[in-house]
């Protein structure tokens, strides 16, 4: 439809679950209750390992973090939707993406230690390292859909990213690159309202993100990021529609960031308390939690259960991410390049040089 005062073309948001946990029945994704109780479950091991990343930061023991406090349903909601064999192309606050990825807790917080020994995943995993540069990956992803186009692959890739990343270059021409290519990419937008400190309005004048994929030839789904149920119905559908051949799609998820944008901002600063407050009955776990209990899923014996069991998954992932040993100097030259170039190996040669003079 059209805005009658700007002209600008708006996309409806898609929701299934209100506030109050009470879903659209004509709506609702077809998911089973098992399904429904290990999303849940997914949902609490994100917001419980994120806690404890916040915490042991504030221990001096994790380095600098990017929580993900509130966005929860956005990227349990839109993993869940994705395959084994679909690639995902993260940014730097996906957390509970990385973990629905199979990717171990204790690697998440071995690279928030500082180890780079926390990005050598499992084999078999399709899921690239941390991205802290804004936007950047999202080339990546297209690289990565349109080579499996080729190939005759039927995958996804799928590139996450926050509201700030949609003003950057490389956005746009991902977005115009994947256009052109018809690649099978899911551009996953968390517009948690800020980049770092900038609020949604001063990024861009645009209705919706999601309307900025129309440029491209493609199509753009905007959804309440907080309703699970809405984030994993537009990204099943997504995906049903790219490895078709029907091109690639963009999808903003409406959530909001309840904490800091890492350990290191201080949010009082650009935002006030009682917009966070306004948001905080949005909370997509308390929603999901509310349905579940409508619906005879959830009740306190089990919360407590599950958060029991969690937290021991948690513990021991600390445990086993600090027992890891420090990484040598040399290490930096290693997991770049397939063959290490000519300029690597003389400072190489250097350096172990260098530490043989040091310790003898």
């Amino acid at each position: 439809m059209n805005d009658e005062n700007t002209g600008a073309q708006q996309i409806k948001m898609r929701r299934i679950l209100d506030k109050d946990g009470r879903s659209d029945k004509t709506l609702m994704p077809d998911l089973t209750e098992n399904q429904i109780r290990e999303i849940y479950r997914w949902m609490l091991l994100a917001r419980m390992a994120d806690q404890r990343a916040v915490i042991l930061n504030r221990q001096g023991r994790l380095g600098t973090y990017a929580p993900l406090l509130g966005q929860e349903a956005s990227q349990i909601g839109s993993a869940y939707a994705l395959k084994p064999e679909d690639w995902v192309v993260p940014s730097y606050r996906e957390t509970g993406v990385f973990l629905l990825k199979n990717v171990p807790l204790k690697n998440i917080y071995l690279y928030w230690m500082g180890n780079e020994m926390g990005s050598q995943f499992p084999e078999g995993i399709r899921i690239t390292p941390v991205s802290i540069p804004v936007g950047t990956q999202t080339l990546h992803a297209v690289g990565i859909a349109w080579a499996a186009k080729l190939r005759g692959e039927r995958i996804v890739s799928a590139a996450y990213f926050g509201d700030g990343a949609t003003s950057t270059g490389d956005f746009h021409e991902a977005m115009n690159f994947a256009g052109v290519l018809q690649t099978p990419t899911i551009f996953f937008c968390q517009n948690n309202q800020y980049a770092i400190s900038t609020v949604r309005k001063r990024q861009s004048a645009a209705a919706t993100l999601a309307q900025k994929a129309l440029a491209y030839g493609f199509r753009g789904i905007q959804v309440d990021g907080n309703d699970v149920f809405a984030v994993y119905s537009a990204t099943k559908e997504a995906r049903e529609s790219a490895v078709a051949g029907e091109g690639p799609v963009m999808i903003e998820a409406v959530t909001y960031r309840m904490g800091p944008h890492t350990t290191v901002d201080d949010p009082g600063k650009y935002r006030d308390d009682q917009e966070t407050e306004n948001w905080r009955p949005l909370d997509p776990i308390l929603r999901l939690k509310r349905y579940m209990e409508n619906n005879g899923l959830w009740n306190q014996q089990i919360e407590n259960r599950l958060a029991g069991e969690l937290e021991e998954v948690v513990d021991k992932a600390v445990r086993d991410a600090e027992s890891v040993r420090d990484p040598r100097p040399e290490e930096m030259f290693q997991f770049t390049y397939e063959q290490m170039p000519p300029n690597l190996r003389e400072q190489l040669h250097e350096l172990k040089q260098f530490l043989e003079q040091k310790e003898g």
